[in-house]
């Protein structure tokens, strides 16, 4: 009897979880990126940090952005601003990669480089523990 129970509330509780996974994916907004991106730079705003502790600072359970690309772009730029210490997470196609300030960036998160086409979901972390108003740019233009 209580195989039978178990068997019946564990693929209703994965059901109810995997639900509840999609509506808050279903409410980080999502943005297209092909060759010709416009406006360029692209422009985001958000709120960095959240409860989750990572390697890569405190983020959020759910993306604050997700871009598509439809196809792989020779050349694509992130930059995370922030009056904190904000940490950019990505999870694509190719991995999952923390990106931090260094010197070389002027102490703003970046990424640039290939990118092949899929699906990116990007956590914009903060080191320090608080919560600060970030803005993302996206671009294809090189420095």
């Amino acid at each position: 009897m209580k195989t039978f129970s178990l068997l019946t509330i564990v693929p209703a509780t994965l059901a109810f979880g995997l639900i509840f996974t999609d509506a808050n994916l279903a409410q980080t907004p999502q943005i297209e990126i092909n060759r010709n991106l416009q406006p360029d730079p692209l422009i985001l705003n958000g709120k960095s940090g959240g409860s989750v502790k990572s390697n890569c600072g405190n983020i959020t359970t759910a993306p604050n952005q997700i871009i598509q690309l439809k196809e792989s772009l020779p050349y694509l730029r992130l930059i995370v601003e922030s009056q904190g210490k904000p940490t950019l997470l990505i999870d694509g196609p190719g991995g999952k990669f923390c990106v931090q300030a260094d010197s070389y960036s002027g102490g703003k998160p970046e990424l640039s480089g290939y990118w092949q086409a899929g699906k990116y979901s990007l956590h914009v972390g903060e080191l320090s523990g608080q919560q600060y108003n970030y803005i993302l740019s996206i671009s294809q233009q090189k420095k």
